[in-house]
């Protein structure tokens, strides 16, 4: 079970196939297990590294609040390329994990050779917006601590059968990495310069518009909407998602220097 130490936080991680590498980061509450029915698809000619947030799934539960927030989250992004020795990737992920992609270009433009942007948000630029969607997180955060992982199972089909060790590492994600604090990360958009592609079930109404939104804003950007599915795209219609995501990184270039491995 591969791990890498941050700060004395274990942060679990898996490696699948070799080339380019592909770097997906699940949503909120759910864990890497998220894309399983992935694996054999996305790593036949990509380095697919899936991993677990801190506070989720098989990584650490720290104790410390201070020890969950979108800077450690991202800093863990890119201390796993470093683990496989990757300059750059294809970056991925779902709800949350889109939206700390979002912020992993933000950061580390030069480490992103492509966006993939599922059922995701890219936060808000009006400050009652986003203290309504912290509210909601916050209280994610303290359902958490009153009722335990029983939580899980009144929630999705894909989260009924995920699995964590602590509802109180859930409740510390929830305030420290669900809230956010600015509006830097949508008013990146037109500023995004890799090919990004941006992807949403037909029936995640809470996602439409934002992935309209993330489509009309990022230069260049490819939108798909898959029918009969919802925010777990992926897993509604494995089939339909891998169809539509597939042509987009195969058509990335190949050449030496956007093949993503630290030179010898």
């Amino acid at each position: 079970m591969p791990t890498i130490n941050r700060d004395g936080v274990s942060i679990y991680y898996e490696v699948h196939g070799s080339g380019p590498p592909l770097l997906l980061t699940h949503g909120y509450s759910s864990t890497s297990a998220m894309w399983h029915g992935q694996i054999e698809a996305l790593s036949k000619h990509h380095k697919l590294v899936l991993w677990d947030m801190r506070g989720h799934g098989q990584s650490d539960y720290p104790d410390d609040p201070a020890a969950y927030s979108e800077a450690l989250t991202i800093a863990d992004m890119a201390a796993l390329l470093d683990e496989i020795g990757a300059n750059n990737a294809i970056i991925g992920g779902l709800s949350l994990g889109g939206y700390m992609s979002l912020a992993f270009y933000r950061a580390h433009p030069q480490r992103v050779r492509a966006l993939l942007i599922i059922d995701t948000g890219p936060g808000f630029k009006k400050d009652d917006a986003r203290d309504a969607w912290n509210k909601r997180a916050f209280e994610t955060g303290e359902r958490f601590e009153r009722e335990g992982l029983a939580v899980l199972k009144a929630g999705s089909r894909e989260r009924s059968t995920v699995t964590h060790r602590d509802a109180l590492g859930l409740a510390r994600a929830a305030r420290g990495m669900l809230t956010q604090r600015d509006a830097r990360v949508i008013e990146l958009l037109p500023n995004i310069k890799v090919p990004s592609l941006v992807v949403v079930g037909a029936d995640d109404a809470p996602f439409l518009a934002a992935s309209d939104y993330m489509a009309a804003k990022i230069p260049a950007a490819k939108k798909v909407v898959i029918p009969a599915a919802g925010h777990a795209v992926n897993i509604d219609q494995p089939q339909a998602f891998i169809e539509a995501v597939l042509p987009v990184l195969d058509a990335l270039p190949r050449d030496a220097a956007q093949e993503g491995l630290v030179p010898s």
